[in-house]
């Protein structure tokens, strides 16, 4: 049974000293249910992604919207929450268990580099729970392995922050320099403070049923084309960084994914026409591009200096500004991915258009080696 999304909601993404997660999840809630012309009262599931909102994060959020009764699913991942929960409601779908499900994410970080509470207080008093430390030790191995050289890592940043620029529900609305950028303060080398993501928050929504049930709603339907979740195949020890324990052995965790988003969608890298991807600093959307399949391996950094990945470019990355625009409020990042690619698919996007999109994806990589991977279509 094909799935389709039949509405969209979205919070801005940024900081909001007077609203609670709960705010911020209901309202992305209520403009999904607007969007796709249905009531509260018929959505039978809920699927709710959070990392740190805490214990039954989806009832406070969704009993704010109104106690209807429905089982409500909270689903965490780490950055990809957002991309386990798509898949639980679409899977809920197609085994016939429901007819009409809602997934939403939502998430307001503590400031500062994400700490993920996985890590012991020991751990993050010797200063082993910085992900910017990780980031970059992966960043410096992959430059030494195949020539990338900063000035391509600036130039990702510049693009997704011109990007978001574009965007009304990005953090950063700014377009920076290549100076900005490059000039920014150092944080690990060679990652600079300018082409890191912020933890943020936000919250986002989508509303989805089966391809014929669609029609009743919309005649502009997103259909799921795929919808994959993997972890390690290999152990991992919590010390260490996931980039490099997904990269221990090939394919990667990534590269499985997507390999098997693509098998169950019919169809390869070179049919994609937009592609949102885990960009949590400038090095890994480089990375992403090689084992999502838009180039080959060690040929992201001609990729960023060839212009391929612009909004005008042969294959647009990041249209929303990505992470380093919007910024990450990790439970809502799967789902706000998923928020621009519908708004591509139905001419919607704005300045951010991309030329007559067909079929997109959606990429979010997290601790512990999740990864999910999602394909859409008109």
């Amino acid at each position: 049974m094909e799935v389709a999304i039949i509405g969209i909601g979205i919070h801005k993404f940024g900081r909001f000293p007077g609203k609670t997660y709960v705010d911020m999840g209901r309202d992305a809630v209520l403009e999904a249910l607007k969007d796709a012309n249905v009531t509260w009262g018929e959505i039978e599931a809920a699927f709710c992604s959070s990392v740190f909102a805490g214990s039954a994060s989806g009832a406070y959020v969704l009993g704010d919207v109104g106690l209807s009764g429905i089982p409500i699913v909270d689903v965490e991942a780490a950055c990809a929450a957002g991309g386990f929960a798509i898949r639980q409601g679409v899977q809920a779908i197609q085994h016939g268990i429901y007819d009409l499900v809602l997934v939403a994410g939502f998430e307001k970080m503590p400031r500062g580099f994400i700490v993920s509470p996985r890590f012991q207080e020991w751990e993050r008093r010797l200063g082993l729970a910085s992900n910017p430390m990780f980031f970059a030790l992966w960043a410096q191995r992959y430059m030494y392995e195949y020539g990338i050289t900063e000035s391509q890592l600036v130039k990702v940043s510049v693009k997704n922050h011109r990007n978001g620029a574009l965007n009304p529900n990005a953090l950063y609305q700014r377009a920076l320099t290549f100076e900005e950028i490059a000039n920014s303060p150092m944080v690990c080398d060679p990652i600079r403070l300018l082409m890191l993501c912020a933890p943020d928050e936000g919250a986002a929504a989508l509303v989805m049923c089966s391809k014929d049930r669609a029609r009743r709603y919309t005649n502009k339907p997103i259909i799921v084309a795929a919808t994959e979740a993997r972890t390690p195949l290999h152990p991992m020890h919590r010390l260490a960084s996931p980039h490099f324990a997904s990269r221990v052995k090939k394919p990667s965790v990534t590269e499985r994914t997507a390999q098997a988003a693509y098998g169950v969608a019919g169809i390869g890298p070179e049919d994609l026409d937009v592609v949102e991807l885990q960009d949590q600093e400038a090095a890994s959307e480089l990375r992403y591009y090689e084992e999502l399949g838009l180039c080959n391996e060690g040929e992201g950094g001609r990729l960023i200096d060839e212009g391929a990945t612009e909004i005008n470019g042969r294959i647009p990355v990041n249209t929303s500004g990505g992470l380093l625009s919007k910024g990450e409020p990790v439970g809502a990042s799967a789902i706000g991915q998923m928020h621009e690619l519908v708004l591509q698919l139905r001419g919607e996007a704005g300045l951010r258009q991309v030329k007559d999109p067909r079929v997109v994806l959606s990429h979010v990589f997290g601790a512990g080696g999740n990864c999910a991977v999602t394909i859409l279509k008109k």
